[in-house]
C-alpha cells in the first residue's frame, strides 16, 4: 500500500489554515485566560500557600494550567475537525477519496496535535513572564506534551464522530473533563488531600497525566512517574483501539 502523502498534507494545511483564520479563537482566548488563572490563583491563594513540595505555588501551577488548557484544546481541535465535515455532508467526499483510513486519522489528529502543542509552548512562554520556571527533565517534557496532546486529539477525534449536534460536541468536555482536571490536582497536590479522599481522587486518570508532566518540571510528583507514563499509554491505546473500530464498523460515518 502505497502512502498517500499529498492527501494528508492537504487535509493537515486545511486544517491548520482554518485555525490561522480564528487566531483569536485559537490563541489569543487561552493566553489571555492562562494569564487570569496566575492573577486569580497566584495572587490570591499564592499569598497564603507560598511552596508546594518545596517548590513555589505560582510555579507550582504552571504544567497543571499547560495540561487544562491542552485537554481542553486537543479535544476541540479534534472533535470540530472531523464533526464539521459530518455536519456539511462532506465527510462522504473525504470517505471516497483514495485515502486510507489510516491517513485520514494522521491528518486531523497531526493537525490538532500540532495546534494544541504549539498552544501548550505559548502559554509556557506566557507564565515565564509572571513566575520563574525551571525544567529539569526537559526531553520527558516534551515527550509528555506531544503523548499527551495526541492522546486527547485522539479523543476529540472520536468524540468528534459520536456527536450528532454541537451540544453534544461540548458535552462531555464541559462535563466530564474540565472537572476531572480540576480535580487532578492541577492547582493542588493530592498529598494535601485526607487519606480517603487522596484514594479517591487517585481513580482520576487526570491525575496522573498532570503528575507525569509536572514532574519533569520540578522532579517532585503525587505518584511515580513509571505510573504516569504506563497510564498516559494505556489511554492512548484504548483511543486508538476504538478509532480503528471505528473506521472497521463505519460507525456514525457511513449513515
Amino acid at each position: 500500500m502505497i502512502f498517500n502523502f499529498h492527501g494528508v498534507w492537504a487535509i493537515y494545511r486545511f486544517e491548520m489554515a482554518r485555525a490561522l483564520r480564528t487566531l483569536l479563537q485559537s490563541v489569543v482566548t487561552p493566553v489571555m485566560t492562562t494569564s487570569l488563572y496566575f492573577v486569580v490563583f497566584g495572587s490570591a491563594i499564592g499569598s497564603k500557600v507560598t511552596r508546594v513540595g518545596g517548590v513555589p505555588y505560582g510555579a507550582f501551577i504552571v504544567p497543571g494550567l499547560i495540561m487544562l488548557s491542552l485537554f481542553t484544546q486537543s479535544i476541540f481541535n479534534a472533535s470540530f475537525g472531523i464533526y464539521f465535515p459530518k455536519f456539511t455532508g462532506t465527510i462522504y467526499e473525504l470517505l471516497s477519496a483514495p485515502v486510507s483510513y489510516l491517513e485520514i486519522v494522521l491528518a486531523y489528529v497531526g493537525a490538532a496535535a500540532t495546534k494544541s502543542i504549539a498552544l501548550g509552548l505559548i502559554i509556557l512562554a506566557t507564565a515565564s513572564f509572571f513566575v520563574p520556571l525551571e525544567i529539569l527533565h526537559p526531553l520527558w517534557m516534551i515527550a509528555f506534551l506531544v503523548l499527551t496532546a495526541v492522546t486527547f486529539c485522539l479523543f476529540g477525534f472520536i468524540i468528534g464522530v459520536w456527536a450528532r449536534s454541537f451540544e453534544q460536541l461540548n458535552l462531555i468536555p464541559m462535563l466530564i473533563v474540565t472537572p476531572l482536571t480540576f480535580l487532578g490536582g492541577a492547582f493542588y497536590s493530592i498529598d494535601v488531600l485526607p487519606p480517603f479522599w487522596r484514594t479517591v481522587t487517585l481513580f482520576n486518570p487526570v491525575v496522573y497525566l498532570i503528575s507525569g508532566f509536572r514532574w519533569s518540571f520540578y522532579g517532585t510528583a503525587d505518584v511515580a512517574v513509571g505510573t504516569s507514563l504506563a497510564i498516559t499509554l494505556g489511554f492512548f491505546t484504548a483511543c486508538l483501539a476504538a478509532v480503528g473500530w471505528i473506521f472497521k464498523t463505519g460507525y456514525r460515518l457511513k449513515n
